[in-house]
């Protein structure tokens, strides 16, 4: 191995030791705004399902949450009174109810990500322009990569 692979992947190890690092007041701290006003975990899993899935039928949804309908339809219950979710007859077959999100279960994530934008505008605050120009370029070849690989999943 040349010194030019290993210095490679060095700073390939620590690349992923930085983005990966999740310490544990910083997962408390996420978990804790996730939570917050009674909104669980399992929620944000539905409403991310329905965002990326689109509106799906009450018995996809449990498949999708490996769950049963009637586990489902409780957890869709809470959802509702919450006005995150909302059921809707399918026209050609009213035995089929799909679930739908609301503009209420959009916000949620719009407002985790406005939070998440100020705390990184913070960090970035502290950065000098250099570091900020040269985070920028990493993170444009990062995006590039993962749209990449995403394309090359889909495919195959």
């Amino acid at each position: 191995m040349n010194e030019a692979t290993t210095d490679r992947e060095r700073t390939t190890a620590e690349l992923l030791d930085e983005v990966a690092a999740w310490r544990p007041r910083e997962r408390a701290g996420a978990f804790k705004h996730f939570l917050r006003g009674s909104l669980s975990l399992v929620h944000l899993h539905v409403l991310t399902i329905l965002e990326t899935e689109g509106s799906l039928a009450m018995s996809k949804l449990a498949d999708a949450l490996d769950v049963s309908v009637a586990s489902a339809t409780g957890i869709v219950d809470r959802m509702e009174d919450r006005g995150l979710v909302e059921r809707r007859r399918e026209p050609g077959d009213r035995r089929v109810v799909v679930v739908h999100r609301t503009a209420a279960g959009d916000a949620v994530f719009d407002e985790l990500a406005e939070q998440r934008r100020g705390h990184l505008a913070a960090m970035f605050g502290g950065m000098s322009d250099d570091e900020l120009s040269a985070l920028l370029i990493g993170m444009r070849a990062m995006r590039r990569e993962r749209e990449r690989h995403e394309a090359e999943r889909t495919e195959s």
